[in-house]
């Protein structure tokens, strides 16, 4: 129980400290306010006290073209993170896409990001696992390390309509939960097209 107990808070001290760490060297470009109240479900979520400017890194599509993060302003930006040596992330991709498609005609942009460093593996994962219809971009050089740890898959970043960073969620996610959608709607409405 000791031996749990101690692994479980050091596990917590690791993340806590490299979330910190990635934040810090980001500046601040506004207070968000207030944070939203979050459902139970949305527990894990951490709405940042500022916006923070990131990088604007570079992703592939899985036919090689460059999408970057600037590609997607106007709207709010989700980012999952995910890897095809994560348990987790396949018990996530079906409630996911469930929550893409039901967001085609909102202002919120849902994109998977997989962190694998052979970009070959990904489509072949996919098609195994039935998810033959589900997007991907992929990021084999480390990329999003610019903008947080990805130490931790699956993990989810929202980024306001200008591509600032304002919140995050480390680990599974229930996304096709009655509560998220209305929770996501008032980050859309708070956080889409910060021109």
């Amino acid at each position: 129980m000791k031996k749990t107990l101690l692994a479980s808070l050091l596990m917590l001290g690791v993340g806590f400290t490299a979330t910190v760490q990635a934040s810090g060297h980001m500046p601040k470009v506004y207070a968000t306010g207030e944070a939203l109240p979050k459902p139970m479900q949305m527990t894990g979520f951490s709405e940042l006290t500022y916006a923070r400017k990131v990088p604007d890194i570079t992703m592939l599509t899985v036919d090689n073209k460059e999408v970057k993060l600037s590609d997607y302003k106007g709207k709010l930006l989700m980012i999952n993170l995910w890897a095809t040596w994560c348990p987790p992330c396949v018990q996530e991709i079906p409630g996911l896409e469930k929550f893409k498609a039901a967001n085609t005609n909102s202002d919120i942009s849902i994109v998977s990001l997989s962190i694998d460093q052979d970009p070959e593996n990904v489509q072949p994962f996919l098609d195994k696992h039935g998810f033959t219809e589900f997007e991907t971009l992929l990021d084999p050089t480390g990329q999003m390390e610019k903008v947080m740890p990805t130490n931790v898959v699956p993990a989810t970043y929202m980024f306001d309509g200008a591509g600032n960073l304002v919140g995050f969620v480390r680990g599974f996610m229930h996304w096709d939960d009655k509560t998220v959608q209305p929770f996501m709607d008032t980050l859309i409405q708070k956080y889409a097209d910060k021109s």
